[in-house]
């Protein structure tokens, strides 16, 4: 009897429904009891997939600055390039225009080597007898002289800068012709500064005047800048001045030179008695 009210009441509340939605009732109690229990575990899933998620939009988002890391590298070096061109290209304008302003004829070189054993006071440049290099020709840039060729292979040259303390350049305070200042101008220890010495003490000489060659030398043509006057130790009637010049040419960051094509001729008679005049074996 017990079993069967039992039954009875199940069925009863099986069959039972709410009055507002129609819904049974046990339909409702049993969602109520799973939501109970998939909340949470919904919220623990959920947690993890957006976790593992998480890790993998931080790996691919690593990846991708990798990439972009390494594309801006790549733009900075062609850019830098590019710039490098661009000033290379100005540099040889300016020698090209050098050749166009001078009587001799200018061969376009790049340096490729400095010989460190003598700090610099020479360079190794990439043309040679094939391209009619010969031995002391003058180098320039756009800025002055640079100096003079002392070796000559089939492919390469040397050049001795005017800052080797064993140069020796035949120079003049002011143009030729206007100036009375003659004088003989080396290198000297200090690598940036040149020195002119043999200036007669009563001529007058000041910081800031420009040097040029005379061509007493037999080496250089005349007319080509050395650099500008920045000190001057005054002589006398009897003692000549000791002049330090700044070259006009930046020998320490020059990459591209200019070879004169330059042959020296006989020497008139008057530049040969010039008492100042320096001999060439």
């Amino acid at each position: 009897m017990v079993a069967l009210l039992l039954v009875n009441f199940v069925l009863m509340a099986f069959d039972a429904r709410d009055k507002t939605t129609g819904q049974r009732v046990v339909r409702a109690w049993s969602q109520t009891a799973a939501d109970f229990v998939q909340s949470p575990v919904t919220t623990v899933t959920s947690g993890i997939a957006n976790y593992f998620y998480s890790i993998s939009s931080l790996r691919s988002a690593q990846s991708e600055n990798d990439i972009l890391k390494q594309r801006v590298q790549e733009l900075e070096v062609e850019l830098k390039q590019k710039e490098d061109l661009a000033s290379e290209n100005a540099r040889l304008r300016t020698i090209l225009n050098l050749a166009e302003q001078n009587k001799y004829k200018v061969l376009t070189a790049r340096i490729i080597g400095r010989d460190p054993s003598v700090w610099f006071d020479s360079a190794h440049l990439n043309r040679g007898g094939l391209d009619g290099v010969t031995l002391y020709m003058p180098v320039v840039t756009d800025g002055g002289l640079v100096g003079r060729i002392t070796a000559v292979s089939p492919l390469t040259s040397q050049v001795d800068l005017i800052t080797r303390s064993t140069s020796g350049v035949g120079a003049v305070v002011g143009q030729i012709g206007d100036s009375n200042a003659l004088g003989v101008v080396s290198g000297t220890s200090k690598k940036d500064l040149l020195e002119m010495r043999y200036v007669p003490g009563n001529v007058d000489v000041q910081v800031g005047q420009t040097v040029f060659t005379t061509g007493q030398d037999g080496i250089f043509p005349a007319g080509l800048k050395i650099g500008e006057i920045v000190n001057v130790v005054s002589g006398s009637a009897t003692t000549p001045h000791v002049i330090e010049i700044r070259p006009a040419a930046r020998l320490d960051t020059m990459q591209e030179v200019g070879i004169l094509l330059y042959q020296p001729g006989d020497k008139p008679g008057f530049d040969k008695a010039l008492p100042n005049a320096v001999k060439q074996k």
